[in-house]
């Protein structure tokens, strides 16, 4: 290797480059994970520190970037957070079979730490795994067929979809579609996403997304760029056409973020005037045509309780939601102490990500206050540790974000908003809500 690296360790990926195509056919064809992925990247920048290789007397890999980075870890490119690599593993329809399920929490507890995040966009994510454990988990997760071998199509494989879609809806098919085709895109930023929405109403009004495939307020469908308020009508077999044609467009229009902040006039053809339905609110746990469907307290699963429902449940497979709900098909109702099963329940309202230790932007512990906090707040609350927004992106009736150990305290704000009061250790603020 001509940089020195152990063959043994992951490329981390510290700033936002993009993932060269694989030339890979087959997990069987050629060697290592790792000897792949440096294939795959031949072509493209990578910045990794010197000292990439693990040190065997550490629990944990060094860490020695924690900036704002503008893009998303994936199998192929993990993120290096407080509590090692976090690998993310995007589900196709966001649902995966009983036995998928079954066979990631066990690749999540025997290489990471046990812990599975569910995302905002319908992704699991896993985490705490050592440099050493990276290849080995990747190896796995493409035996499953859970991550694409070609890294490229893996980098662009974001899509949302509705989740209570049904086998050949109108969703299914698109979406479907839209998979198969990725590879027909042209190079977009590593966030770029799309989100199917094509039940009888819109139901992820709400979630990230760039092209954006809805159910009009006239029961037609419509593509719209996320940030636009009118749509253009579409028919179901051209849908997935018409989202490569605007896809085009926005590159070759200078579009290189996200579809909200580009301001270029649309194509005439794009420039439609159908507006989207209106929002329908998202799950609550409980019963469901599809089975049952349970809360994540803030979108953080332990792998082996997961297994433990599954099991115990008799769950065929499991959906995932973009509102860290899951949906468990043919499931029947068990007592499951780790996931929410009742709709009032206080941490529905809550948005809180991992904190300290786990991410290093973290100077403050966020989700042991959140608990003590929930019950005492009516409204919405999100418990930050740093001002980056992770657990959500949007306002809050009460926000609360990390700085230098304690926090800042704001109302109808973002994370990192103006503070009414600053520098409020945990004890100031579980007196002022009542908490004590």
């Amino acid at each position: 290797m001509q940089d020195g690296r152990s063959p043994r360790s992951p490329v981390v990926a510290r700033g936002p480059t993009s993932v060269g195509k694989s030339r890979s056919s087959s997990l069987r064809a050629g060697g290592s994970a790792y000897a792949r992925l440096v294939e795959a990247c031949a072509e493209r920048t990578w910045a990794c520190p010197a000292d990439a290789s693990p040190d065997p007397s550490a629990d944990l890999p060094a860490v020695t970037d924690f900036s704002v980075r503008g893009w998303c870890p994936s199998a192929w490119r993990p993120m290096m957070a407080g509590d090692g690599l976090i690998l993310r593993v995007k589900p196709r329809l966001s649902r995966l079979s009983g036995a998928e399920i079954i066979l990631l929490c066990e690749l999540a507890g025997r290489f990471g730490n046990g812990v599975v995040d569910l995302t905002n966009r319908a992704n699991l994510q896993i985490r705490g795994v050592p440099e050493s454990g990276w290849q080995p988990l990747l190896e796995g997760l493409l035996a499953a067929g859970l991550v694409d071998e070609d890294p490229l199509i893996e980098q662009r494989r974001n899509v949302l979809v509705a989740p209570d879609w049904a086998s050949a809806d109108d969703t299914w098919r698109i979406a479907s579609e839209l998979t198969a085709r990725l590879s027909e895109f042209p190079e977009l930023q590593g966030k770029f996403g799309f989100v199917v929405d094509a039940g009888g109403s819109p139901v992820l009004g709400a979630s990230p997304g760039d092209l954006r495939i809805e159910r009009a307020v006239d029961d037609t469908l419509l593509l719209r760029l996320d940030g636009r308020e009118f749509g253009v009508a579409v028919a179901v077999s051209q849908a997935v056409d018409a989202m490569l044609d605007l896809a085009r467009w926005f590159v070759a229009s200078g579009g290189t973020g996200r579809a909200a902040r580009h301001e270029a006039p649309l194509p005439e053809w794009a420039a439609g005037d159908r507006r989207p339905g209106p929002t329908r609110a998202p799950l609550d746990p409980g019963m469901h045509p599809l089975g049952r469907v349970w809360g994540i307290p803030f979108g953080s699963i332990d792998a082996a309780a997961l297994i433990d429902l599954v099991r115990r449940s008799g769950a065929s497979a499991l959906r995932l939601t973009p509102w860290r709900m899951i949906v468990l098909e043919d499931a029947e109702a068990v007592i499951a102490p780790a996931f929410i099963d009742n709709a009032d329940d206080p941490l529905l309202r809550v948005d809180a990500c991992p904190g300290a230790p786990a991410c290093p932007q973290a100077g403050v512990e966020t989700r042991g206050l959140a608990r003590r906090l929930a019950p005492h707040l009516p409204g919405r609350l999100h418990v930050s540790g740093c001002s980056k927004r992770c657990a959500r992106g949007a306002p809050a009736d009460v926000v609360l974000t990390g700085r230098d150990g304690r926090f800042d305290l704001a109302f109808d704000a973002c994370a990192g908003d103006p503070a009414v009061r600053s520098a409020l250790d945990p004890s100031q603020l579980l007196a002022h809500f009542g908490a004590e």
